[in-house]
């Protein structure tokens, strides 16, 4: 899945890039870009299963609530961290031409690491109230109310309730950045974060004994429920009665957000399909080789698609053009990680270091 985003990633920033003149004004464009719309979602729903594997883990061990909390709020830390090493690195490398508030702007990594720092004091909290029989399934409804109230919590937080604080604090609630207004393509708190959860209490109910035991039903049982989501999410769109003054249903509105949770739980069940019984299990696959290394290449390809050192010139090509360079920035990423992982480099620097024997 992790692979799944990286590839969607690629080609709406290529082609966000790259595409100029009519190509621009093109149905091509646009469906890149609803494309363009699963990767952030994707990384944040993984992020949240990941999160419930060590949390798992650490609960299998008997640590305390404290050391899991602790533990989980470093990792985020940690994430949140590079996201601000990121627009630090951004920033210097367009230094000339960027505006300085670009150092302040929520990225993805901002939101994931934010993400995880919250999850680390909800499910920290979880574990000191619940009971200790009924942990797991404690755990299960708090991300899943977790993830209801900030999805709920948003429409208002981007229109009637905003907070009306210095902009860069303000931003990671609704990302109104320095415009004045919230922007929808900026990854604040609301409602991004809600994906984590969402992922949090997948994970949780995937790392089950029932589950683990029965890894193809789970898995098929979330694609019907994702199914059900999707079908309740417009019935809700189109229900006579409203409950916010303002309706956003493709930028805000937890309707909306109930539907991408439903396709992300059908996207597991293929990602599982085809792992198991697809081409994933048959040798090497290149989208599971991204996924091991997604945090890096997301990193470098921004420089090779945006930066200075684009490989075509911004704006400029066709689609036939901007697909070849698409194809070079896929190459490229699948190289960077296999360098990064099928070579020893701790063996390699240790034997550079290595005094030469007399």
């Amino acid at each position: 899945m992790r692979g799944l985003a990286c590839l969607l990633m690629f080609q709406t920033h290529g082609y966000d890039a790259w595409l100029g003149g009519d190509a621009r004004k093109s149905s091509f464009l646009m469906y890149s870009r609803l494309l363009g719309t699963f990767p952030a979602p994707l990384f944040l729903f993984l992020a949240g299963i990941s999160f419930a594997l060590v949390t798992d883990k650490l609960v299998r061990k008997d640590a305390s609530a404290a050391e899991i909390t602790r533990t989980m709020l470093v990792r985020g830390s940690e994430i949140f961290a590079f996201g601000l090493l990121f627009r630090l690195q951004e920033y210097l490398i367009a230094w000339g031409w960027a505006p300085w508030t670009d150092l302040f702007r929520v990225d993805i990594l901002n939101t994931i690491g934010m993400s995880m720092m919250l999850m680390a004091l909800v499910c920290g909290a979880t574990l000191v109230l619940a009971d200790p029989q009924r942990r797991r399934l404690a755990l299960i409804a708090a991300s899943v109310l977790g993830a209801a109230m900030i999805s709920l919590l948003t429409p208002p937080l981007w229109t009637n309730w905003r907070p009306r604080l210095p902009w860069p604090i303000e931003s990671y609630i609704n990302g109104v950045h320095n415009l004045g207004t919230p922007q929808p393509w900026l990854f604040p708190i609301f409602p991004w974060t809600a994906f984590a959860f969402a992922g949090l209490a997948a994970g949780f109910i995937l790392f089950s004994d029932w589950a683990r035991e029965r890894s193809s039903k789970t898995l098929a049982l979330f694609a019907i429920a994702g199914v059900g989501m999707f079908a309740t999410s417009r019935w809700l769109d189109h229900a006579p009665i409203q409950i916010y003054s303002v309706y956003d249903y493709w930028h805000t509105s937890p309707n909306f957000f109930l539907l991408r949770v439903g396709l992300l739980l059908v996207i597991a069940f293929l990602s599982y399909v085809w792992c198991r019984w697809g081409f994933g299990a048959r040798g090497f696959s290149p989208l599971i080789q991204l996924g091991q290394t997604s945090l890096l290449v997301y990193w470098v390809h921004i420089e090779f698609v945006y930066g200075r050192f684009t490989i075509l010139s911004r704006r400029a090509h066709g689609i036939r053009t901007a697909s070849v360079g698409l194809l070079a920035i896929f190459c490229m990423m699948l190289a960077l990680s296999m360098l990064r992982t099928r070579v020893d480099w701790k063996r390699i620097l240790s034997s550079l270091r290595r005094e030469p024997v007399l």
